[in-house]
């Protein structure tokens, strides 16, 4: 007898359930097939054997990108060994729903796997009743976690998507071509439009955007002078053409038109010309993807083909996995599947003929050079798609070769050997790497020393705010002791000018730095001289004693001319 499991991987953890001993050739009848729609009738024939819950977010999106590759998870290899009976008398059978993650179950435990079938229907019951045979689990708890899990699994491919890079290119490019169309289209209107005005000017300028320019520059024909001779001339960029432009605009056969038909013609050039010049801006903004993405190839065969190629190959690790005779005849499927019906001559190039060595070679040599051609992009898109550092070295190496190659048909000169073209690039390359290596990891170090320097600040920025605040504190206190020492000096000066005696406040000034540099000169010395402190401090003393002295001396003297003064006016 035969004991079937079925694993059932849900967002919520995984489900082993049993099935009971029904016959494979019963369960396919239609009867039993519409059975599975109730849930009465479903759990007589399955039974919850295990269920193992995801523990976090985190741990359901590894285990469901672990199936989705065809891996097994540890999570669910411990589930299994667990929970999956192996000896008895019963041969056990796993059902997975998906073969590749069952080749791996396979090739893990060594037993035998079933994925069709009535594995199958029984999916489909226990995709529909799943929230009624676990417990605790409701219906608006799984499908919160299906919601859940479906997001962050799309966020992380959409993330770790190895072609997104392409998307960029294949989107610009599929615009180029858009602009390209559009501008022609509304370039042909603005001739048909301004050319009842001015017919003369479509034959004398040919170009597109040149002659919308043209036509929103010029406006009126009939207003049209020497004076305006310089702006034609910038804008046509030969003297000839803008001389015959003023000579057709003074006989020319065109009808007048009225002021505002021409202010509608004036804008719809104007968006004209802005549609001109933002082609090339896109234009630019490819060739700069282009060396990103893929500079081999664009090094190869150019920006705008190579970004075509890519484009119609959906991404460059598409492209890359395409052999040479793909490549040659990409974007000529018609005429291949034509040829092929009608037995007739296949196509020798698709989208690679717009590359400028299938232009050069000559007709007899067009086939030969497509497929050397195809076959050196095959090797540029594989180096592009799987090289670590995107360099154009090899692109380039491999421009010499069809260069080479071309000049082999005409002249018969003998090219080089790949394998010393080869052994070139694969040095240069090397070169190359090292020396981008080398620069990023200066990138690198500075980004981290960056960093550091940061976290340093703000872990002491708390310490340094202290610092800062006792630093304050002690430059107030400076100043306090500065303005009480001026006001002292005031106080001391302001008799002395008052009595017109002593010494003057500039001479006073002058004795005290004489004082505080006297003073310095101590400090300095004490370690090498050390008797004279002794004799300076008594100096000083005497010189302190003295200063009172004369001081009071002086007060006595202004007293007494005070009192004969007085006395004088009396009399």
């Amino acid at each position: 007898m035969v004991l079937l499991h079925v694993l059932f991987e849900h967002a919520s953890g995984y489900a082993l359930f049993a099935v009971k001993e029904v016959e494979e050739i019963g369960m396919l009848l239609p009867q039993v097939e519409e059975s599975v729609l109730s849930i009465g009738k479903f759990n007589s024939m399955v039974s919850l054997a295990a269920f193992f819950p995801f523990k976090s977010a985190q741990a359901a999106l590894e285990n469901m990108n672990a199936i989705s590759e065809g891996l097994v998870h540890a999570d669910l290899k411990l589930f299994l060994e667990t929970n999956l009976p192996r000896s008895g008398k019963k041969k056990a059978v796993l059902g997975v729903s998906d073969a590749k993650i069952g080749a791996a179950l396979q090739e893990e435990f060594g037993i035998s796997i079933q994925t069709g079938g009535v594995v199958a229907e029984i999916g489909r019951g226990v995709r529909l009743h799943f929230h009624s045979l676990v417990k605790g689990l409701t219906a608006h708890a799984a499908s919160k976690a299906q919601l859940g899990l479906g997001h962050s699994y799309s966020r992380a491919k959409v993330k770790f998507n190895v072609n997104r890079a392409d998307n960029m290119i294949i989107q610009s490019i599929a615009l180029l071509d858009q602009l390209d169309k559009d501008i022609n289209t509304f370039s042909m209107r603005v001739r048909e439009w301004y050319g009842y005005h001015f017919p003369e000017l479509i034959k004398i300028v040919s170009e597109n955007s040149m002659y919308c320019r043209l036509a929103q520059l010029i406006g009126n024909r009939k207003e049209l002078t020497e004076e305006s001779l310089e702006s034609l001339e910038e804008v046509v960029m030969d003297n000839a053409k803008a001389q015959a432009i003023l000579d057709a605009s003074r006989s020319s056969m065109g009808m007048d038109i009225s002021p505002i038909d021409l202010i509608n013609i004036e804008r719809f050039s104007n968006r004209v010309v802005s549609l001109a010049a933002y082609r090339l801006e896109l234009q630019e903004y490819l060739r700069s993807k282009m060396s990103q993405v893929a500079p081999n190839l664009a090094a190869l065969i150019g920006e705008v083909v190579g970004a075509r190629l890519i484009s119609h190959a959906g991404s460059l690790t598409n492209l890359a996995k395409y052999p040479a005779s793909t490549v040659q005849i990409l974007g000529a499927e018609k005429a291949l599947f034509r040829a092929l019906k009608t037995r007739g001559n296949t196509p020798k190039y698709g989208l690679i003929f717009h590359s400028t060595f299938i232009g050069r070679a000559a007709a007899k040599n067009k086939g030969r050079i497509s497929r050397y051609l195809a076959n050196k992009c095959t090797i540029a898109s594989r180096i592009d798609c799987f090289s670590e550092i995107p360099t154009s070295v090899f692109g380039d190496k491999l421009r010499e070769q069809v260069e080479e190659r071309l000049s082999f048909y005409e002249t018969g000169e003998v090219p080089r050997k790949n394998v010393e073209v080869m052994k070139e690039a694969v040095k240069e390359a090397t070169d190359v790497a090292a020396e981008i290596k080398r620069k990023l990891e200066k990138k690198e170090k500075k980004r981290k020393k960056r960093e550091k320097k940061l976290q340093e600040l703000q872990a002491n920025g708390e310490t340094n705010g202290e610092e800062e605040v006792d630093n304050e504190k002690i430059v107030k206190k400076k100043k306090r002791k500065q303005v009480a020492e001026e006001t002292e000096v005031q106080a001391e000066e302001i008799p002395a000018a008052e009595n017109g005696a002593g010494e003057t406040p500039s001479k006073k000034k002058k004795k005290r730095k004489a004082e505080e540099a006297e003073d310095a000169v101590v400090t300095d010395n004490r370690d090498e001289e050390t008797d004279t402190p002794a004799k300076k401090k008594k100096k000083k003393t005497e010189s302190v004693d003295t200063e009172p002295a004369e001081e009071t001396a002086e007060i006595a003297v202004s007293e007494k001319k005070k009192k004969k003064k007085k006395k004088e006016n009396a009399d």
